[in-house]
């Protein structure tokens, strides 16, 4: 069975986020299987996709594991099933998956950057939570639910520089939300090619720092247009692999552009 290592949300290897890809005959093997393997490759999340009956809502079949627990939504690993299928011509033009966030799509554009279509996440501004400033290392200027897809807490703070700047408390963040905390700021400097800036910490999946990440945009975006004023813009994930994601605010639906690239391909003996 053919594994590949797919640097999402980039144009050039060892940056970006990696995400593990595996494209099956039909039918998921068991869970534990599936866990397992995303245990092996050991990246934010593993990708395991099957082809559909022809005729149906989706083309394929998508799931996402991080190394200890299956989630609702990924971008990243979605973006990188879709590069997968495109360049190795196991499916062409605009492919449609049936996940546990409903029926997501991807289209390829001809510049080489692929575009996804996913539900916006509903943003509910509540009371900062007592002690998240301590857990992250900075004073929250607002927080917000996102809801139960996404599952974060997505916290504005006051500037780029802030964000840059966090040494946060991984384990005591996981108190406050199912999956992690978004940091997020505006941008200091627009004319850098990005409209603002954001961090993702998600211990309760084993992910203390998360490359790049496109659920987490599916919240950003909305955040952002809203006070920018613009429905179109580009956010810059400032991990240590960084990441650009161009968000495309479409009502109850969020669009997620980016590029990507095959780093490893090699055969799974399990």
């Amino acid at each position: 069975m053919r594994i590949r290592i797919v640097d999402a949300f980039s144009d050039r290897p060892f940056t970006g986020n990696p995400a593990g890809v595996l494209l099956l005959d039909d039918v998921f093997p068991d869970d534990d299987w599936l866990q397992n393997v995303a245990m092996e490759v050991n990246h934010a999340e593993t990708a395991f996709a099957h082809p559909l009956p022809e005729g149906g809502e989706a083309d394929w079949a998508l799931r996402w594991f991080t190394p200890v627990a299956e989630v609702a939504m990924c971008g990243h690993a979605t973006l990188a099933t879709a590069h997968v299928l495109h360049t190795t011509g196991a499916h062409e033009g605009p492919v449609r998956f049936t996940t546990r966030s409903g029926v997501l799509s991807a289209t390829p554009a001809a510049d080489g950057s692929i575009t996804l279509d996913f539900p916006t996440a509903p943003l509910t501004r509540i009371e900062i939570p007592a002690g998240v400033a301590e857990a992250l290392g900075a004073e929250p200027v607002a927080v917000f639910d996102t809801g139960a897809n996404v599952g974060d807490l997505l916290v504005e703070l006051a500037d780029e520089k802030t964000v840059l700047g966090l040494t946060p408390d991984h384990r005591s963040l996981g108190a406050y939300s199912s999956r992690g905390v978004i940091a997020t700021a505006r941008a200091e400097d627009p004319s850098r090619g990005y409209d603002f800036v954001s961090r993702c910490f998600f211990p309760n999946v084993g992910i203390d720092e998360d490359p790049v990440t496109g659920s987490a945009h599916t919240a950003l975006a909305p955040h952002w247009s809203a006070r920018l004023g613009r429905d179109d813009l580009t956010g810059l994930q400032a991990s240590r692999r960084t990441g650009l994601v161009r968000t495309g605010l479409r009502g109850d639906r969020t669009l997620l552009t980016g590029r990507a690239v095959t780093v490893i391909e090699g055969e799974l003996h399990a």
